[in-house]
């Protein structure tokens, strides 16, 4: 097993704003959705990040597009290799054939096909393994040989971290002033730019990840003040299965106020009020945000709250499944 690398220490604020001038001509500006009906389920205002609508259906492509674009052209032209369960996959390939550059992306065999798909439609290679993280570092390590290509790692990567802290800048920007900002935390890319973002901007707000409670290694590590990395997730939400990254964890203790958890069948009702009071597509991971709020609403009554719904690629087949698991 290869060890996850880190790439060039952490970023700081300046490095979210030239991140969000960096990959300004490539990706979506996403609305900022509001629902009465949810504000009064929840008890507080919320305000959803819709990050659902942007290119490959989720913020990865954020990212991808600041590490890709940000290359120089001798290692642009080596290509770029990643490991992704679906969503960032899909982002460095669209990210690469933008750029005009090759894209080798490692998958886990159990990525759903609707993932697998967009990986492939954007002209990336596709390279399959093993469903754990020691088969998932050794083919990644692996390509990198073969190739001679850049390492854009999923969430331990500076430029991919202040990358997606570049929704929060937009979230802020339109909300104005928000008490608490809540996102999903697998690996820890999101929450650790989102929390560098909201802290360059007012250090007072709160920031939290939600977990699954079947995958709270997020939960666990932040509680006993070391990485848990023997965890096996075991959850529905596909894009929350890996475990925080050496370079994720410290901006995390630096800046996160606490993991929310979640039950599978919080999260799928929180996924099913989301479709029908916002009328867009989520998958479940970008759901937990919303269930922890739910579980908890004492700790954010009356507050102003900010959700990223971090993603809408979910597979459509599986769907009476994933809803009978809310019964």
């Amino acid at each position: 097993m290869t060890a996850i690398p880190d790439s060039a220490g952490a970023p700081g604020f300046n490095d979210v704003l030239a991140a969000a001038a960096r990959i300004a001509p490539h990706a979506r500006v996403t609305p900022v959705l509001r629902s009465h009906s949810l504000d009064a389920i929840a008890g507080c205002e919320l305000y959803f990040k819709c990050e659902t609508l942007q290119r490959i259906g989720a913020f990865k492509f954020r990212g991808a597009a600041n590490a890709v674009f940000g290359l120089d052209d001798a290692t642009a032209a080596r290509g770029v290799v990643t490991q992704s369960s679906g969503n960032h996959g899909a982002a460095i390939a669209l990210a690469c054939r933008l750029r005009g550059i090759p894209a080798h992306v490692v998958a886990p065999e159990n990525t759903p096909q609707i993932k697998l798909s967009a990986i492939r439609d954007f002209g990336a290679q596709l390279v399959s393994c093993a469903p754990t993280i020691a088969a998932r570092d050794a083919s990644c390590a692996r390509v990198l040989a073969q190739t001679g290509g850049e390492l854009v790692h999923p969430y331990n990567d500076a430029r991919v971290i202040a990358g997606q802290g570049t929704a929060a800048l937009e979230l802020l920007h339109e909300a104005g002033r928000l008490d608490v900002v809540i996102t999903p935390v697998s690996g820890g890319g999101l929450l650790s730019g989102t929390s560098i973002a909201a802290h360059g901007i007012d250090p007072s707000i709160e920031v939290w990840g939600a977990e699954p409670e079947q995958a709270a290694d997020a939960h666990a590590s932040l509680e006993r003040g070391e990485r848990v990395t023997d965890m096996v997730p075991d959850t529905v939400c596909d894009g929350l299965r890996a475990q925080l990254g050496t370079l994720t964890f410290p901006i995390l203790r630096a800046h996160c106020a606490g993991i929310g958890l979640a039950s599978e069948a919080e999260i799928i009702r929180a996924m099913r009020l989301i479709w029908e009071r916002l009328k867009i597509v989520v998958e479940p991971s970008a759901a937990v945000p919303l269930a922890v709020v739910l579980r908890d609403p004492s700790r954010f009554a009356g507050r102003r709250v900010g959700i990223v719904l971090s993603g809408g690629n979910v597979d459509l087949d599986a769907l009476p499944a994933l809803f009978a698991l809310a019964r």
